[in-house]
């Protein structure tokens, strides 16, 4: 099973980041370099709303019914002409669900680091977020998964990548560095290299994200 950060690196993650910068008329480096940092923190924040067993109900049913990846089949046409309303309607959405209050935090953490300024980090994640469902869906579909260990599994595979549990580790510690279990409280100051908790952790997630 592929990582997420593997699929940036191939043919169709090449796709998307040309598709998102196009759209959003940022550079392909720097829409591919927030989308390193941006993905993996949306797809922990889903792992971590998974845990529960409405979330993981709810996940399975999003990625089962109208996410389950047909959006990656005609990635041509979804960028072709601008990303439609529809698209990034439904990104709203998934970010809201799973990022809740910290949605500002996330977007303007990501906006310092990347140098791409908030407004355009919020409309890149809008595309981002259908696009990681669908990549959730389809790698489900071929997994047959069908319930919440099954859902954990995968996306536990898909964030540790090539780089196995130390990254999946980093990007859980990154999402509630200071452990009060509320989602992405810290990660304004964890992305921007921060270290609240020892351990160097900041440092660490820099050169995960490559600086």
């Amino acid at each position: 099973m592929s990582g997420i950060l593997d699929l940036l690196n191939s043919p169709i993650g090449k796709q998307i980041i040309s598709g998102v910068s196009n759209q959003t008329g940022q550079s392909a480096d720097k829409t591919g370099n927030l989308l390193s940092m941006a993905m993996p923190v949306l797809m922990g924040a889903m792992q971590r709303n998974a845990s529960t067993p409405e979330g993981a109900s709810g996940l399975l049913n999003a990625i089962s019914g109208k996410h389950s990846g047909g959006i990656l089949d005609n990635l041509g046409g979804l960028f072709e002409g601008g990303v439609e309303d529809s698209v990034t309607n439904d990104g709203a959405g998934i970010l809201g669900h799973i990022l809740g209050s910290k949605q500002n935090t996330v977007e303007n953490a990501l906006s310092q680091k990347s140098g791409i300024d908030a407004g355009s980090v919020g409309q890149i994640l809008k595309v981002a977020a259908p696009i990681l469902m669908g990549v959730l869906g389809k790698q489900a579909s071929q997994n047959n998964v069908s319930d919440a260990n099954g859902l954990t599994n995968l996306l536990g595979g898909m964030l540790g990548g090539g780089s196995g549990s130390q990254q999946q580790s980093l990007i859980e510690s990154f999402l509630d560095a200071d452990g009060d279990g509320s989602i992405l409280d810290d990660v304004a100051g964890m992305v921007l290299g921060g270290n609240k908790k020892s351990g160097g952790l900041g440092g660490l997630l820099g050169g995960l994200f490559g600086k």
